[in-house]
């Protein structure tokens, strides 16, 4: 397995830090809002990362923060007149909502700023303790850049340049332009922790550092979030905890590209910012997932309406053959797959081989993607009607086509299963009315199916059904 090291700008062999065990991390949200579609793609492919990882045979750790104390937070508390905890809960609610809804899973661990407090406090310590941080007489704390050797080596920035672009507060009580807050003196009416400096709140960069070494220890095998995070937050994470911990911090950065909206950079000036949710509400939340994997991750993905219909199609294709394999399943012919269905079974290990290939090669959804839709159709054309599907080979299809949904993350929609239990109910009602030569009855029902637009087809299986698109 390759992973392109945004570190290195190059792809390397996969080598965990322990044999058989993967450590990830990624930088979650500042919960005072929404979740939008730009934060959702990292969130989708490090689901679907982390998945691999687990159908590769690995142990996998990952550790997703939540950051519930800041700026912007503060700020929506004092809009809404409630207090910053009960802000963060609400859209730690909310996200778990559009999140769960995505088919993405909860991380093994999902640690929380505020509840990190005492391994922040102590990290800022060990960073003053080793001359690397400083307090001033605000009550604030300050990281010594210039002192870390290597400042800039992810951003692959030249420590002139970054110096040059430095923004310089006025009556700034920093030594350096490139000085960074780790711990910031409470202001009147803000959140506080008690610390050696004085009353205050961390930085921003400092929670990861801290729960990084809490959660994973002091070198993790992948860091990972959208490429807007590189320089400063990861930059500065990278300091902090190679400073404090004397290791190397990350063995690989994996960064996900923008996403754009109609081909413009997603912007609240633009009117072009859409939250999941609002997204969802037009086109489903599984069709966002989808679209998500359509692309490299490393490549700059285009958001659009057309965009989104496709993935729609895709799934909807998807969806129907899972659901006539599931109907031949339990109605095809008895005994071993038929010569058709044995000629697809066996070339599960030529799908498979080229599905992991493509995931291996610094983790290419688009790619992978492209092989279960030529085994879907492959599938298809096995138990069409110039066949005699059988039972079994209708099972082992459908376990095949599962094993690379499940990494994919698709196919989970549960309104689909309830759908279906639900119609079947009512073919059978039919069933049974046109026994009891009910016509009236039968054709209440498959009108009623077809108000709901559910197709009825007579096949020499049994009545078979299908959403009209």
């Amino acid at each position: 397995m390759e992973i392109f090291n945004s570190m290195t700008r190059k792809k390397e062999e996969f080598v965990p830090v322990h044999a058989g065990k993967v450590s990830m991390y990624a930088c979650g949200p500042t919960v005072y809002n929404l979740i939008h579609v730009g934060n959702a793609r990292p969130i989708i492919l490090f689901d679907v990362l982390r998945r691999y990882f687990e159908y590769r045979g690995y142990e996998v750790t990952f550790v997703q923060n939540f950051t519930d104390v800041d700026d912007k937070i503060i700020r929506r508390a004092n809009e809404e007149g409630v207090s910053t905890q009960e802000i963060a809960e609400k859209y730690i609610a909310e996200y778990f909502k559009d999140a769960e809804a995505l088919g993405v899973r909860h991380a093994t661990i999902h640690p929380k700023a505020t509840e990190t407090m005492p391994e922040i406090i102590e990290l800022v310590q060990t960073l003053v303790d080793k001359g690397y941080a400083y307090p001033v007489p605000s009550g604030d704390v300050y990281y010594r850049t210039l002192k870390f050797n290597g400042y800039g080596k992810l951003s692959h920035q030249p420590i002139e340049d970054l110096q040059s672009g430095a923004r310089i507060d006025v009556n700034d009580e920093k030594e350096n332009p490139l000085d960074f807050a780790l711990w910031k003196a409470a202001k009147p009416g803000e959140p506080y922790w008690d610390s050696p400096w004085g009353k205050g709140r961390p930085g921003w960069h400092i929670e990861c550092s801290a729960m990084n070494r809490k959660h994973l220890g002091p070198t993790i095998d992948i860091h990972c979030g959208g490429e807007d995070l590189q320089f400063p937050h990861h930059e500065n994470e990278i300091a902090q905890s190679e400073a404090a911990n004397g290791a190397p911090f990350a063995k690989y950065w994996m960064h996900n590209g923008f996403l754009n909206i109609d081909n413009k950079k997603m912007s609240k000036s633009l009117g072009n910012f859409f939250t999941v949710r609002d997204a969802a509400a037009v086109y489903g939340y599984e069709p966002i997932r989808f679209f998500m994997l359509s692309a490299h991750y490393r490549t700059p993905l285009n958001y659009s309406a057309e965009s989104l219909q496709q993935a729609q199609a895709g799934l909807e294709r998807l969806y129907s053959a899972r659901e006539n394999l599931t109907f031949l399943a339990k109605n095809g012919e008895e005994g071993q797959p038929n010569e058709a269905e044995q000629a697809v079974l066996a070339q599960a290990g030529e799908y498979r081989d080229r599905f992991v290939a493509y995931m291996d090669d610094d983790f290419n959804t688009a790619d992978a993607v492209s092989v279960l839709f030529e085994l879907v159709r492959a599938a298809n054309k096995a138990v069409g009607p110039d066949q005699k599907p059988t039972r079994a080979g209708a099972e082992a299809l459908l376990k095949l086509i599962a094993e690379f949904t499940d990494v994919l993350g698709i196919l989970y929609d549960k309104k689909e299963e309830s759908l279906d239990d639900m119609v079947e109910t009512m073919i059978q009602q039919r069933q049974a009315a046109r026994k009891a030569r009910n016509w009236a009855e039968a054709d209440r029902i498959r009108d009623e199916l077809k108000a709901m637009g559910i197709v009825l087809m007579d096949t020499k299986q049994g009545v078979q059904w299908k959403k009209e698109s």
